[in-house]
């Protein structure tokens, strides 16, 4: 924990997401932050990076882990890009950056630089590992009812996620185990 431990919560507190947005502006503390927003498929993550990058004073990045899991079974291979190439790099002060996954392809595609002066809010399955916590000034998690999660992900998604829900759940199943994501947040949250 960072010292922000007086806003972490032992249970999740249900929140709308201009609610949540608050809560974690709330947590700002430097000119530049970096936040982590992890959390199952569909509990709301992007609905929120959205509006939190929306509400944003100063200049923000939006980076998505779904643009960067190698396919369905890379949730493990994208954690760890996103610690060597975007997280610690921007740590140490040099060129931070991702490379998208072309999904029509599987193949890797063009890497995104990301600036230092500009705040980053990475949101995703597996944007939280243990690894990944340490380099990050706010983390948050976020949850949602299982069934609520399920309907939110296969309707996004327009039919490519149903073949792939169960395998996609084991492996976060095994995020969860190995990395102990909600341990690492600053603020737990649930949406609706």
């Amino acid at each position: 924990m960072t010292g922000r431990d007086s806003a972490r919560v032992g249970a999740p507190v249900v929140v709308s997401v201009d609610e949540a947005v608050t809560r974690i502006l709330a947590l700002r503390s430097l000119p530049v932050e970096t936040v982590l927003l992890d959390g199952p498929s569909g509990a709301g993550k992007s609905t929120l990076a959205d509006a939190l990058a929306s509400a944003w004073a100063g200049a923000v990045g939006l980076v998505r882990m779904d643009d960067i899991y190698p396919g369905w079974g890379g949730l493990s291979a994208a954690s760890g890009h996103v610690h060597d190439s975007l997280l610690e790099p921007r740590r140490r002060g040099v060129e931070a950056r991702w490379r998208r996954h072309d999904w029509g392809t599987g193949q890797s595609a063009e890497w995104h630089r990301v600036p230092g002066d500009h705040s980053l809010i990475l949101e995703g399955c597996g944007a939280l590992s243990r690894r990944n916590a340490s380099l990050a000034t706010i983390r948050i998690w976020l949850d949602a009812d299982d069934e609520v999660r399920k309907q939110r992900a296969l309707a996004r998604d327009q039919g490519g996620f149903d073949a792939h829900w169960d395998g996609w759940q084991h492996q976060f199943g095994v995020f969860l185990a190995q990395e102990a994501p909600v341990d690492a947040a600053d603020l737990v949250l649930r949406m609706p």
